[in-house]
């Protein structure tokens, strides 16, 4: 029995977690699309269907890789040993029994429910803690800091049923790909430009990085005190997407674009910004928030997912750093998917469904493409005989 837990797949958190996570995004986006097109019921868990599409795309799907990716991360800044086997198995356990409670109706009762949903991010949360702690990792330590602000979030979304919280989270979301991407992006693409022998430098703008994490801090104090409309979200947004703008001009972004891996990045950091500008709009009364909200989700997240998926399941099980023809046809394809669920409704909203089952019907191919390509590289031990 213990033999199981020794399978490749259980040796690092991105390996579970991100196919989980695939699989997940697929089955949700396809459930979602087929509601819309009038072919599928929608899980009854939640007063409405939209509740729980966001939530799950939230706590489901997003928690799933940022899980992932931080089991993984935490191994490799504190120099511990990372979360697998037993330890792994019972986080994604616990992951899967929130998705299973959510997606159907088993007749338990609300608290049981709620127990059952809220679980996976405190469980999370201490596994990465440990390992923080024992180190005295201080510079990561806000990572400890933001998932405490999610399980608030999950808490209280599942109790009051109200959809401010899930806002506030899809920010904190955000400020994550922002705290992040400002530390990898620029780092790979120096790293990409030097390896084909070209002369990169990183422009350290430490101000810049924390004005950023404070002007999103703002934005979801605008949301939780005023609410998605108002003077002062309106400010805070675009403030926010100005700061990020500017940070963004010493990524080397014009220099990449001929690399897939890198340049997926710094598409998700520039949906980042224009997530923020649709919310200042939207804040306005000039565009409606659901516009905003899927420049950040379908935008930001997916590509940022997408492309952290592919690059972290390459590089972390000893493959080189190279996109191929199919991977970058689902980065290309994510995009379409983005514009159409954005833009497609605000040029042509008399087609609103239509735009809606074809976003999310790429959306699924994308994640679909996914499965089929890094399954066999997640559940398979390293080329190099490393451990996983």
């Amino acid at each position: 029995m213990l033999s199981i837990f020794n399978h490749p797949v259980l040796g690092r958190g991105f390996r579970p977690f991100f196919l989980l996570g695939a699989v997940y995004s697929a089955l949700g986006l396809f459930w979602w699309g087929g509601y819309y097109a009038g072919y599928i019921d929608p899980p009854e868990i939640l007063p409405d269907p939209v509740s729980w599409h966001a939530h799950e795309m939230i706590y489901g799907f997003v928690m799933a890789i940022v899980a992932g990716f931080l089991l993984t991360a935490v191994a490799n800044w504190t120099g511990g040993a990372p979360a697998r086997q037993i330890h792994l198995a019972a986080l994604c356990a616990i992951w899967l029994l929130g998705r299973i409670v959510m997606s159907f109706d088993l007749g338990l009762p609300d608290i049981a429910i709620i127990i059952s949903e809220v679980a996976f991010v405190p469980a999370l949360t201490i596994s990465l803690s440990i390992p923080l702690l024992k180190s005295w990792n201080k510079r990561n330590f806000i990572f400890m800091v933001l998932l405490t602000v999610l399980f608030i979030c999950d808490l209280t979304f599942m109790i009051t049923q109200d959809r401010k919280p899930l806002y506030i989270a899809l920010m904190v979301i955000i400020t994550m790909i922002s705290l992040i991407g400002g530390r990898i992006i620029p780092a790979f693409t120096v790293a990409a430009l030097r390896r084909r022998g070209e002369e990169a430098y990183q422009n350290p703008q430490g101000r810049m990085d924390i004005l950023a994490l404070i002007s999103l801090a703002v934005v979801m104090i605008a949301l939780l005190t005023s609410g998605i409309y108002g003077l002062f979200l309106g400010i805070a947004a675009f403030i926010s997407a100005a700061i990020h703008a500017v940070r963004m001009r010493a990524y080397h972004t014009t220099r990449i674009l001929d690399d897939p891996m890198v340049w997926i990045l710094h598409i998700g950091y520039a949906w980042v910004i224009v997530g923020l500008l649709c919310m200042s709009a939207a804040a306005f009364g000039l565009i409606a928030f659901s516009i905003a909200l899927h420049a950040l989700t379908a935008g930001a997240i997916g590509s940022m997912t997408l492309g952290m998926m592919c690059r972290v399941a390459l590089g972390h099980t000893g493959r080189n750093l190279i996109a191929s023809k199919l991977t970058t046809l689902s980065f290309v394809l994510m995009q379409c998917a983005a514009f159409a669920r954005v833009f497609g409704l605000s040029l042509l909203s008399e087609y609103g469904t239509e735009w809606i089952v074809f976003s999310a019907a790429i959306w699924t191919f994308c994640f679909l493409l996914y499965v089929i390509i890094y399954a066999p590289i997640l559940c398979s031990k390293r080329p190099d005989g490393r451990p996983a």
